[in-house]
């Protein structure tokens, strides 16, 4: 039998489409709201989850892409980007994504997000991603997540010191 996508999701796999992934989007039976979930499902240790996290750099939403295994270092990752980095309100998150919290995608935002991705996410071989719904979710490799993305690479955990 065949699913029809979520609105959102259908809309995700067509610019994946356009940017040159295959754009099959899988749908579960249950949603996948957290990475945890996602890695259980998928059959993928939880590193090798994307999470897709808007925060604020300074008063600008920016999209996050941390392994699901991480959590974002707040005042190193934003001494990277240079700027200040908080969480965003929900709010903020859905007007700047147009997806629901818990299936919000890398890409298929209305506006195009500042994009970071964490380098965390390059020592798996292939990736899974939220795509615009809690149900639905894609494949993908780090170098490919860069690429649709146009993100930038980031190491988003603790600076270390030398010494």
């Amino acid at each position: 039998m065949t699913r029809i996508h979520h609105p959102a999701a259908a809309h995700v796999s067509d610019v994946l489409i356009a940017r040159g992934h295959h754009g099959v989007i899988v749908t579960q039976s249950e949603p996948t709201h957290t990475a945890r979930q996602a890695a259980a499902v998928s059959g993928v240790p939880l590193g090798a989850v994307c999470k897709s996290l808007v925060f604020l750099l300074d008063d600008d939403p920016v999209l996050l892409l941390v392994s699901g295994s991480h959590n974002v270092d707040l005042d190193a990752t934003g001494r990277r980007l240079e700027g200040t980095l908080t969480r965003a309100p929900i709010d903020v998150v859905e007007h700047a994504t147009g997806q629901p919290v818990g299936g919000i995608a890398p890409v298929g935002h209305p506006t195009n997000l500042p994009t970071f991705v964490d380098t965390a996410l390059e020592r798996f071989e292939r990736l899974w991603a939220a795509a615009g719904h809690p149900a639905t979710l894609f494949r993908t490799t780090y170098p490919e997540l860069l690429r649709i993305t146009a993100g930038l690479a980031v190491d988003m955990g603790p600076e270390t010191r030398e010494g």
